[in-house]
């Protein structure tokens, strides 16, 4: 799947792959099992530049393709899911202002987002607004140089060490999608009061957390776009996420694949590896043409994203298909590893539970059908 990388890019997603398997997955079981934020290993990734794989050249960033980028990030989630989400959403970010901000926003924040302290953060969410980001709440105010933000967020990844977020806040109460806007706030600033959600299945490591704004002031040029965008910015931002979740999801399937693998040539019984059954045999070949079908949908939604060319249903296919073939392969390896699959002594217990959330973050499965089905009946 990496024939089409050119040199330079194959070999930065070798060096991701060795480092992610030889520092991150051994972490990343002891984080699962603490409830402990992976955030502590992001200086390593700031000094690789994987904080910056979307950030323009000109401000710092190393500005990867999206076809390596997501080879990246599958590589990253092979060893670490939490990791791969916290680098996937701050690169989604990133990648939004990049877009959106104007050119003093731009100039003074990008270059930061590729240095360590400056996190980023996606806050659309909100106790009564989830697949309907169209219905939310909070609400900015006009206020002398900028706006003023009330309100509540919710399911934040990267929400406790985050510093940089882009929120979505009401600015004309009298509509409903075109009344929404998109801001970009600085966690410094007054008024921001942030809880850790704990108690998760799965992603232990990945901070999720509830936000409160209370009179949080936010600059005039720190407002993306125009007034009345932010669902428009929104949904763009969630195009782009959601091929980072579908390599995400690609990469703890190829980690459950090579788990069932070898635990299939290890275990015996009936005085045999259970690897010489059939049974187990349909299910690791079942498992590798679903994620081969995964990484063609994922190589077609970041080929046309890298052409320019619209990518929206291509991206909403591959993560339909990817997530929900992770879980399906993450079953079987449990499936495989029998009575030690159910326990977290075995490293297939905690990615069945990684992989449960992909369907349900950044976008349910539920609306990637929606978009498919809207763009094929030519519906806006």
């Amino acid at each position: 799947m990496e024939l089409d990388l050119s040199e330079d890019h194959r070999l930065i997603v070798e060096t991701v792959r060795e480092y992610a398997r030889q520092e991150l997955a051994p972490k990343d079981i002891e984080w699962d099992r603490t409830e402990t934020t992976c955030c502590t290993a992001l200086d390593s990734l700031y000094e690789m530049g994987l904080m910056s794989m979307r950030i323009p050249e000109e401000f710092g960033g190393l500005d990867l393709p999206a076809t390596c980028y997501a080879h990246v990030i599958r590589e990253l989630a092979y060893a670490s899911p939490s990791v791969a989400v916290t680098v996937a959403v701050h690169s989604m970010v990133c990648e939004a202002i990049a877009r959106y901000a104007c050119d003093q926003t731009k100039a003074e924040v990008l270059p930061q987002l590729a240095q360590a302290g400056n996190l980023s953060a996606f806050a659309i969410s909100e106790p009564d607004a989830g697949s309907d980001p169209g219905s939310a709440k909070t609400r900015a105010e006009k206020v002398a140089g900028g706006w003023k933000l009330f309100g509540t967020k919710m399911w934040v990844t990267n929400g406790i060490t985050g510093r940089w977020f882009i929120v979505l806040a009401r600015t004309n109460p009298g509509e409903k999608s075109n009344g929404l806007s998109m801001f970009l706030m600085d966690a410094r600033t007054p008024g921001l009061e942030r809880n850790i959600i704990h108690g998760k299945m799965g992603l232990r490591a990945s901070e999720t957390a509830e936000m409160s704004l209370e009179d949080v002031f936010i600059p005039e040029h720190n407002l993306l776009g125009q007034p009345g965008w932010g669902l428009r910015i929104a949904l763009s931002a969630l195009n782009a996420g959601r091929i980072g979740i579908a390599a995400q999801a690609a990469g703890i399937a190829q980690a459950c694949l090579d788990l069932m693998i070898d635990y299939a040539r290890q275990r015996c019984q009936f005085g045999r590896p259970i690897a010489d059954f059939q049974a187990i045999q349909w299910m690791i070949a079942d498992s590798h043409t679903e994620l081969a079908a995964a990484s063609l949908l994922i190589d077609k939604a970041t080929w046309l994203k890298d052409q320019g060319r619209p990518y929206s249903q291509a991206a909403s296919m591959a993560k339909l298909y990817a997530t929900e073939a992770a879980g399906r392969i993450a079953d079987r390896g449990v499936q495989i590893h029998g009575g030690y699959g159910y326990c977290n002594e075995f490293r297939i217990e905690q990615l069945y539970r990684d992989a449960r959330v992909t369907r349900i973050y950044e976008g349910t499965s539920e609306i990637q059908r929606i978009v498919i089905s809207r763009n094929l009946l030519g519906e806006n």
